[in-house]
């Protein structure tokens, strides 16, 4: 079903307070842990009105963060050689871990 940007936000900010709740957090004690002001917390909750930062902010605070790398998700690929590109260029970007050294006998 499609939604305004509006009914989403609005969806956004009633979702924020429910964790919230569930945490058993007054508003000024998850501003606090999200390092935000009350009032910010309050439009957030209110309306979803927020920064993108604040956001990001508010997900950590509500121990949400690993869903927000989610709302954007890679499209599928198109074909194999496009899933090999993307498969390399990931693999690229992946730091590499320190090799261990092998015990000597």
């Amino acid at each position: 079903m499609l939604q305004t940007s509006i009914e989403l936000l609005s969806a956004l900010g009633h979702a924020v307070r429910m964790r919230r709740v569930i945490q058993g957090w007054s508003q000024a004690e998850a501003a606090s842990r999200a390092g935000i002001g009350v009032r910010t917390w309050r439009r957030l909750e209110a309306d979803g009105q927020a920064t993108v930062e604040t956001l990001v902010q508010a997900a950590i605070a509500l121990r949400c963060e690993d869903n927000l790398q989610k709302i954007f998700p890679a499209p599928a690929a198109a074909n194999l050689d496009d899933l090999l590109q993307r498969q390399a260029a990931e693999a690229a970007r992946s730091p590499k871990r320190p090799r261990r050294p092998r015990p000597t006998s």
